[in-house]
């Protein structure tokens, strides 16, 4: 038995992210191994997460993983903690199609106690309708207890109690207000930036919400056994040489991927950032990341953009994902509009001025072969010769989305993140 449970909240930015990172340093400064996991798709959770907790966070998803790959990734990394907590995203029963992919069906599938974050700044007992809608909207959803955010005094978390004790749940806590534990913003969502001081960030937030939080109650009442690990028989691990882009701009990489590509052969990471030349390999895997915000040092770097261009030429077989397919291009347009050459492999130009928000999980057929993942990105590119564009992409809700994915050579890239977790055997044969 050990605790497990999932912070989620009515909707976003409730604070659920920041009252998680709190309780992951809370119980890693009490001496406990914390194993941190994220619901969806999202990169820069998991590392403020594996930053918290001094242990790797990992994504879980029901959109982009199979019932029983999602099982099979929970037990293998929650096995060997102390404590298993899972933050959800948006709001708890908030999904790519109704529920689908939402952090509920998550729990229900791992059976995960809820711990509700709720902003009550400007509520009393009027929390009261809105717990009870969230306890009885659908029975497998089980509410263990509530943290109130952004309440200030103990006479306002009194009113709270009082709704709590109403409906027959445990008020596990309030957390005040407090600028120097908020996460600062950036254009991909949470940050992670060197500007930004996170240990002590996450530490004050530790220490704020211990305060007024009632972690060993948490603790105590949401034991539950010990996850099953029941490992995919895999094949027999492959020799291919694997070079992954891995540094400050290329780091947007989900930890089973990565595993499926160890299966697959030996991997070796580099930075297009400060190595000379990228190294020998067969498979080039280039992730997404934050490119745009090291144009300069990326486009300085002509030995490396030029064996990443004859890697390419030569036949070499890429996987290009959103700031990887950037990389690959002829430049990369800051805000104001300037351009920074880049690899020149694929005339395509990229640039961040004007940029608008495209999202949202993504599901492409080529062929026979199926793949899920996400895409999100704020630039905008535009072809400079005509470009072949292989397969089609739908969205979460089956419509055909106008996303391209283009083949030139050996070299697949895309806007889209997408996840080989469970179905990697095909880098074997590709």
């Amino acid at each position: 038995m050990k605790p497990q449970f999932l912070i989620a909240a009515p909707s976003s930015n409730s604070g659920k992210t920041t009252i998680t990172l709190g309780l992951l340093r809370l119980l890693h400064k009490r001496g406990m191994s914390v194993q941190p996991f994220k619901c969806g798709p999202d990169y820069i959770d998991t590392k403020h997460h594996s930053f918290a907790a001094h242990k790797t966070s990992v994504n879980l998803d029901t959109f982009m993983m199979s019932e029983a790959h999602l099982k099979e990734v929970y037990g293998k990394y929650a096995g060997d903690a102390d404590v298993v907590i899972t933050e959800g995203v948006m709001g708890l029963f908030d999904g790519a199609d109704r529920m689908k992919g939402s952090s509920a069906e998550i729990a229900m599938v791992l059976e995960l106690p809820v711990i509700l974050v709720v902003n009550a700044k400007a509520m009393a007992y009027s929390v009261a309708p809105l717990i009870y809608g969230f306890m009885h909207f659908h029975p497998g959803v089980k509410i263990a207890g509530v943290i109130f955010n952004f309440v200030n005094t103990e006479s306002h978390y009194q009113f709270l109690k009082d709704g709590c004790a109403d409906l027959g749940i445990a008020p596990l806590g309030y957390v005040p207000a407090n600028e120097h534990i908020k996460i600062p913003s950036r254009h991909l969502g949470l940050a992670i930036s060197p500007e930004n001081d996170y240990e002590s960030i996450i530490e004050a937030a530790a220490a704020h919400i211990s305060r007024t939080v009632d972690v060993d109650l948490i603790l105590e009442m949401t034991q539950r056994p010990d996850p099953v690990h029941t490992p995919f028989i895999r094949v027999e691990k492959g020799g291919l040489p694997i070079a992954v882009a891995s540094d400050e701009a290329f780091n947007f990489t989900y930890l089973e991927n990565l595993d499926a590509l160890r299966n697959a052969g030996e991997v070796s990471f580099f930075s297009p950032l400060h190595d000379p030349v990228m190294p020998a390999a067969e498979i080039l895997y280039l992730a997404g990341g934050y490119p745009e915000l090291y144009l300069e040092q990326l486009s300085a770097n002509m030995t490396m953009r030029e064996s990443v261009r004859a890697f390419c030429e030569n036949g070499g077989k890429v996987i290009a994902e959103c700031g990887g397919m950037m990389y690959l291009g002829e430049s990369i347009g800051d805000k104001e509009g300037l351009e920074y050459p880049m690899v020149g492999f694929l005339g395509l130009k990229t640039t961040m001025q004007g940029a608008k928000l495209s999202l949202g999980y993504r599901i492409v057929e080529i062929g026979e072969k199926r793949f899920k993942g996400h895409e999100f990105h704020y630039s905008v590119s535009a072809e400079t010769e005509a470009l072949e564009r292989i397969g089609k992409v739908y969205n979460a809700r089956g419509k055909e989305v106008d996303m391209a994915v283009y083949r030139k050579g050996n070299v697949v890239a895309s806007y889209m993140h997408v996840y080989w977790g469970e179905n990697g055997e095909w880098l074997r044969a590709e």
